[in-house]
């Protein structure tokens, strides 16, 4: 095995990064290409298009004249593109990296100065949309593989597959990846770059994703609105009727989800993994969202909160409507009230059952006989990683201690990646390597979303001692 120089490795990635990915990075989040759930126009409209030719001429820039390489655009019909990557190896022993280019929509709250759609480099930040969600990615596991091959380092056989429908479910995915299994092959190593970190002090490794089920839940008491001092103590609220329906799935005191279909057992082995990183972070597990001054969070036990976070159903509130602003409030009792609901579930839930039972719970018995209906619109399971092989577990602290000089840290997300699921279930076999750069503050999906610069090139520089390591074996 070649002995890697972690230093001239890590320069050689900085130095990349500096030169290259942030300039096509600053001109990536220009591009408004919204993923097809917030966007449905965007095959007309062609920022889907831009992105991908950015993304795939920047690679082809890169890899020119790199023996056994190619950068293909698939492309099938009525669905939003993939970039697929392919880089022969010093063997076929596959390792797949996967990315995302698609985005959030807006949000309302960015900073003066600061936007969705423009590019702000500030204290080692880039602000805007997408840069860490995860448009870097790409960029990471083309860079990590020259970097390591610069060094006369070796690597199996390289796929980088980049898709255009992360943020709306990965729907098309499966397509693409039936379509493309015999380019594929069955990779032993997958390397995702589109999950978080708990600090940017060293290399984080997570260990499961939740999964979602949600849609929207519609109140219907009135077929128009009436003069709420003539009707109000007579018909119902649909608000009041609401509340009395989601009280079913929510303790609204703790937040707790307490039906059992919701539920799953936390293992013993990711219990002592949420202990571990309470202690490396510390009030970080809470301090990184933008509490009010007198606000805090559910429960003082950090460990619990983490727990909270990434094993534990939860329930959101994202949308409303049948309510009017308070500009135009007026003394009138709603005909309805209709919400949108994400419920977050343990890894191990199958979101298909979920979903169904989600809707039977909701719809069952309406008070005042409402009309009650719960349209179901996703349900995307989560994923619970196999046991760290021990030649990827000595590698992940030794790439953490090469790029960030300490330790490696494992932690659960509270977020979805669909494709973890989907190819857990695919390569059983194979070992996972799922990282990435949102860290605290960094507001992935909210306003003043930021890529930290230097755990960009950290994780990039990790990634190329992980595919060293992952030859050696």
């Amino acid at each position: 095995m070649t002995q890697l120089n972690h230093k001239a490795l890590n320069q050689f990635v900085s130095q990349r990064w500096d030169e290259a990915i942030t300039p096509a990075l600053v001109d990536y989040i220009r591009i408004p290409n919204k993923s097809p759930a917030f966007d449905p126009d965007w095959a007309a409209l062609g920022y889907m298009d831009a992105a991908v030719d950015l993304l795939a001429g920047w690679a082809r820039t890169a890899l020119g004249g790199t023996p056994g390489a190619t950068v293909e655009v698939v492309r099938l019909d009525g669905r939003t593109p993939v970039i697929l990557i392919e880089i022969a190896g010093d063997s076929d022993d596959t390792v797949l990296l996967y990315g995302h280019l698609d985005k959030q929509p807006e949000m309302t709250g960015w900073a003066e100065g600061l936007g969705p759609w423009v590019p702000v480099l500030k204290d080692g930040k880039l602000y805007g949309r997408g840069g860490a969600d995860d448009g870097y990615a790409m960029f990471g596991a083309i860079t990590a593989i020259q970097a390591l091959q610069a060094q006369g380092g070796k690597h199996g056989r390289c796929v980088v597959l980049i898709e255009a429908c992360e943020e709306s479910g990965s729907y098309d995915l499966p397509y693409y990846v039936r379509h493309l299994a015999d380019r594929i092959g069955q990779p032993s190593l997958v390397v995702c770059l589109d999950s978080g970190c708990g600090n940017y002090d060293q290399l984080w490794l997570t260990t499961s994703l939740r999964g979602m089920t949600g849609g929207v839940l519609d109140v219907k008491i009135l077929t128009e609105g009436v003069h709420s001092g003539d009707a109000s103590g007579v018909a119902p609220s649909s608000f009041r009727i609401l509340r009395q329906i989601l009280s079913r799935l929510e303790d609204e005191n703790t937040g707790a989800i307490p039906p059992p279909a919701f539920n799953a057992p936390i293992p013993a082995e990711r219990v002592e993994q949420a202990a571990r990183a309470a202690a490396s972070l510390g009030d970080e597990v809470f301090a990184k969202f933008p509490f009010v001054e007198t606000a805090r969070p559910v429960d003082s036990d950090l460990v619990e909160l983490i727990l909270n976070r990434t094993w534990r159903p939860q329930l959101a509130i994202t949308g409303v409507d049948g309510i009017p602003g308070l500009d135009s409030a007026g003394n009138v009792l709603r005909p309805h009230t209709a919400v949108k609901i994400s419920l977050r579930l343990p890894p191990t839930v199958d979101a298909v059952q979920a979903g169904s039972a989600l809707k039977a719970m909701l719809e069952r018995d309406p008070p005042y006989g409402a009309k009650v209906s719960f349209t179901l619109e996703k349900a995307g399971s989560g994923w619970n990683a196999p046991p760290l092989a021990p030649w990827l577990s000595d590698a992940i602290d030794q790439a953490s201690m090469a790029t960030f000089g300490r330790p490696a840290a494992l932690m659960g997300e509270g977020g979805s990646i669909p494709f973890m699921g989907m190819l857990g279930e695919s390569f059983p076999q194979a070992q996972f390597v799922i990282t990435g750069v949102l860290g605290p503050h960094s507001n992935a999906h909210g306003p003043n979303e930021f890529l930290h610069l230097q755990a960009g090139k950290n994780v990039t520089a990790a990634v190329a001692v992980v595919l060293a390591a992952h030859f050696a074996r």
